[in-house]
């Protein structure tokens, strides 16, 4: 069928675009929802800002960076804390600290750069152990014109042991986060790249691209690399320290996860330096399998991966069946950043026995919907950009079991008595992998089957216990 002008966008037409129901035999590049747009001024975006893209998602994440943001405190407190992205030197640095120029009004009308210059001193002399740092631009300094390249340069002068890595993306850059990513992937290609030879210690090596350690994902995913005699130059950026990116151009293999965040690099990384890219998706028992196959069969190492694949089933699968057994046929909606919808669609449906009822995306453009809508089954809402009253309506319209999105999103169906499962930063994690999958399933286990839900819908006022349903009636 064409896409869908729901009620509540009756007063903004241009909506219909950007929601499609997937029916038998449509062509998916003919029906596929408007992507990567500026959002309609008038309804209310969940999408998170190009800085935000930037620091958040990607540069935030390295666990020896000083990560200076300079413009309000609002922007620096924004991005933190809101992702569970751990090292394993247990230290969490990234976690505990966040940095600020924290920009006044008076410092907007004559200029930020002293300012930033000394808090870019303070902030070393403050942690004299580290000497890495990504200083950030936001939409008030980047719309005052800061010179901040020359800022840096007076810093490395006076401090030639540090090295300093400026992202000037600020918020309006573009229409979502999704600039910020390709603005720092770029970035980081064009001017560090190729300034560090790192050790090579295996015969064969790989940059594992786009996964982030959200709850211990990458931690996870080391221990199968490691039992396979696989080096990881740089994970792109789960765990990772400022200088293994660094020495990425002597990786053999760019393994690719999350595409929208960071297939960037990866895609220069194989013009510039040759290194082939392959993709696969380390979420689901059966995708994990298929991609550890893919990468061994690059190297020739088949037989140790099929070990590998059958350890993990051994250990794990007997879980697995015991969650799908009592998931199957479970509807479920992922409304999430981008990737994570293609991602999970088809494994939640194979490996569970979950139906995927609904997808909303925040910062997915029109090749992420392409190959969603290619995994998912008929009678499939999928959303651009979608808005709370959407949300309601659709809610209403597939009537989901268990949600799974971010914070945000989640707390407003919480109040609707809908269980929510953190899509964003997890429950109970690491979700990748095949342990990680069977964190997943038990989350969305316990989201499913807790009775507190139900209890709460009952109003026990007046000394009865009253559906809210019948009260209003």
């Amino acid at each position: 069928m064409p896409m869908v002008l729901l009620k509540c966008d009756q007063d903004i037409p241009e909506r219909e675009k950007h929601i499609y129901l997937k029916a038998p035999g449509e062509s998916t590049r003919e029906f596929l929802p408007l992507a990567n747009a500026a959002t309609i001024p008038g309804t209310l975006s969940e999408r998170g800002c190009a800085f935000c893209g930037a620091k958040l998602v990607i540069g935030g994440v390295l666990k020896d960076t000083i990560q200076m943001i300079h413009g309000p405190i609002g922007c620096a407190y924004d991005t933190w804390h809101t992702k569970r992205y751990p090292s394993d030197d247990g230290k969490h640095f990234q976690l505990k600290y966040v940095w600020s120029t924290d920009m006044k009004e008076s410092h907007i009308v004559f200029g930020g750069e002293k300012r930033l210059e000394k808090a870019m001193h303070e902030a070393f002399d403050e942690m004299p152990h580290i000497k890495r740092m990504i200083v950030y631009t936001t939409c008030p300094t980047a719309l005052i014109g800061d010179d901040i390249p020359a800022t840096v340069k007076r810093v490395t002068d006076k401090r030639p042991d540090v090295d300093i890595f400026i992202v000037e993306c600020p918020g309006f850059a573009g229409v979502s986060q999704s600039k910020g990513h390709h603005v720092l992937n770029i970035g980081w290609i064009d001017h560090k790249v190729g300034t560090v030879e790192p050790e090579i210690k295996s015969p064969y090596t790989i940059n594992f691209i786009g996964d982030y350690n959200i709850q211990g994902d990458t931690q996870l995913l080391q221990q199968y690399w490691d039992r396979l005699g696989i080096q990881v130059i740089a994970h792109f950026t789960g765990n990772a320290n400022y200088d293994d990116l660094r020495g990425m151009h002597r990786a053999q293999l760019n393994v690719v996860n999350c595409a929208r965040s960071a297939g960037y690099i990866a895609n220069e990384l194989k013009k510039r330096y040759g290194i082939p890219r392959l993709d696969i998706d380390s979420w689901g028992f059966n995708y994990m399998a298929e991609g550890i196959r893919k990468v061994c069969a690059f190297f020739g190492i088949e037989e140790k991966g099929e070990e590998l694949i059958a350890e993990e089933y051994a250990k794990w699968k007997p879980q697995l069946d015991w969650y799908k057994e009592r998931l199957k046929g479970t509807k479920m909606a992922i409304w999430t950043g981008g990737p994570r919808l293609w991602h999970w669609t088809k494994s939640v449906e194979d490996d569970l026995g979950v139906r995927v009822v609904a997808m909303s995306s925040k910062f997915g453009h029109e090749e992420d919907f392409e190959k969603v809508i290619a995994r998912g089954q008929d009678g499939t809402y999928y959303i651009d950009d979608g808005n709370e009253l959407e949300f309601f309506e659709i809610i209403d319209l597939i009537k989901p079991d268990v949600i799974f999105t971010g914070p945000r999103v989640g707390e407003l169906v919480k109040k609707l008595h809908i269980p929510y499962v953190n899509g964003h930063a997890y429950h109970n994690g690491p979700y990748m992998g095949f342990e990680g999958f069977v964190n997943l399933a038990r989350d969305m286990y316990n989201a499913v089957h807790n009775p507190l839900l139900s209890l709460a819908a009952e109003d026990i006022r007046g000394g009865g216990r009253v559906a809210l349903k019948e009260a209003a009636e």
